[in-house]
């Protein structure tokens, strides 16, 4: 588990257009705050920088003592829009005013505005839309779904799911047995045999990117493609990035119709303009039948969403597949506001742009230090670096998290290093970040490296 050096430390003062430290971090103050959370909170939860926030706006992060950090965590892919981006602010103070706070046994218009909106950015033919609170719900509920039309289409045999090694879902239960990391179904004891997990075709953990190798699997696994009910795949992969070859998406797609297996696209992290797209798998040329959605829907408050074809979302009776905050009205008024002002201020654009802005550096950090940086990958604004030991692809979480650390020193944020071993540093910074912020970051980022690798 990554923990952050909770002693307070002498700290280089930097004041610059974007970042500003002027006392030891973690901050002496703060420290009563850091022993009340360690104390009446579970050790899972110390895996936080020690950063007491005081108020976050745009692409930094303040606390009450007079630092500024730039963020490069959009709070784990949150928000999208920037922190408390004021037409957000603006529609959450409204509703708050209204005196609608919890109206799960009622309609409310703005619910019928947020459901409409989603399925007219969704691909044609995803009409169907159900809100949810985190994208963990929204797993659960899509592989649900996904069970219940396979039973329901080819008998009980037709139920298996398909998911990817390295693949993270969520912490709930089938959102864990679908995930693709063996130490986090620990837990569980008695795995259901129905979740089958195949290699990713990232290039990097695996080299072989070929289909045929997931046709391998399967049937070294003894799974029929006839008793696939759906497979289950992040449009990227959280702990690389990693991205699926077209071709491999394409083929997979063919694979799903083929068989009348749904295709399940995971966008927790991926989706609502990351990658320069409304969804990350727009860049794959496919279309799932049902996505799961959560994070930057909003960029603030918790809300999530399965989005899906008309037939299968039917499936369950009315009553039967709820939700208790289902259209929760201060969400959804976050989520309406966060769409239309991502639309409007042409976020999605931005992204794309700043692709090589952001991806460029980081290829020439890792000529600098390529026995330790074994890969780097991104897609819009959205990257990763892979920390390896000296001259091998063994991960190292401890030198990742000690780059981590020295940025967070230095001013610029972003949440604990990633990855099957928590060796990857993870890069996604708020969409409105403009370039010279970036560039700012990135300096950061050279100058850490510098001085902790080789």
């Amino acid at each position: 588990m990554a923990v952050y050096h909770r002693t307070p430390q002498e700290t280089e003062n930097i004041e610059s257009k974007y970042r500003r430290i002027k006392t030891s971090l973690p901050v002496p103050e703060s420290i009563p705050i850091l022993e009340k959370l360690e104390k009446y909170e579970p050790q899972s939860m110390l895996g936080q920088p020690p950063l007491i926030i005081d108020r976050a706006e745009g692409f930094q992060v303040y606390d009450k003592w007079g630092n500024m950090w730039l963020d490069w965590s959009s709070g784990v892919l949150i928000t999208n829009a920037g922190h408390a981006h004021p037409a957000i602010v603006e529609a959450v103070s409204e509703e708050l005013s209204s005196k609608r706070l919890a109206t799960y046994v009622f309609y409310h218009e703005k619910r019928a505005e947020l459901v409409e909106l989603l399925a007219s950015i969704a691909p044609h033919g995803l009409d169907k839309v159900f809100l949810l609170s985190t994208g963990s719900e929204a797993c659960e509920n899509a592989i649900k779904l996904a069970r219940t039309y396979g039973v329901q289409k080819g008998g009980r045999e037709k139920h298996v799911i398909v998911s990817f090694n390295n693949a993270f879902h969520g912490r709930t239960l089938a959102a864990q047995m679908a995930g693709g990391m063996p130490r986090l179904k620990e837990w569980i004891i008695n795995l259901d045999p129905g979740f089958v997990n195949v290699p990713f075709p990232d290039g990097f953990l695996n080299k072989d990117t070929g289909f045929d190798l997931f046709l391998k699997t399967l049937d070294e696994k003894g799974i029929k493609p006839e008793n696939i009910a759906g497979v289950i795949t992040e449009s990227f992969q959280g702990v690389g990035p990693f991205f699926m070859p077209v071709d491999y998406a394409k083929k997979l797609e063919a694979f799903c119709r083929e068989n009348d297996a749904l295709l399940i696209a995971d966008e927790v992290q991926a989706g609502f303009g990351r990658t320069g797209k409304w969804f990350a798998f727009e860049h794959y040329g496919i279309t799932p039948d049902m996505i799961a959605c959560g994070k930057g829907i909003s960029s603030s408050l918790p809300i999530a969403a399965v989005i899906g074809r008309n037939d299968v979302m039917d499936l369950y009776k009315p009553g039967s597949m709820t939700s208790t905050h289902s259209g929760s009205p201060l969400p959804v008024a976050a989520a309406l506001a966060n769409l239309r002002v991502m639309k409007e201020e042409k976020m999605l654009e931005h992204a794309a742009e700043m692709e090589n802005v952001l991806l460029k550096p980081l290829f020439k950090i890792q000529e600098k230090h390529p026995a330790q940086i074994g890969a780097v990958l991104g897609k819009g604004m959205v990257a990763g670096m892979q920390i390896v030991k000296s001259a091998t692809e063994e991960p190292d979480s401890e030198t990742a998290l000690k780059i981590n650390e020295q940025c967070f020193r230095r001013g610029l944020l972003m949440f604990a290093p990633v990855g099957t071993a928590g060796q990857c540093i993870k890069i996604s910074p708020p969409l409105i970040t403009p370039q010279d912020a970036l560039e700012e970051g990135l300096q950061v980022l050279d100058s850490v490296c510098d001085k902790i690798l080789d």
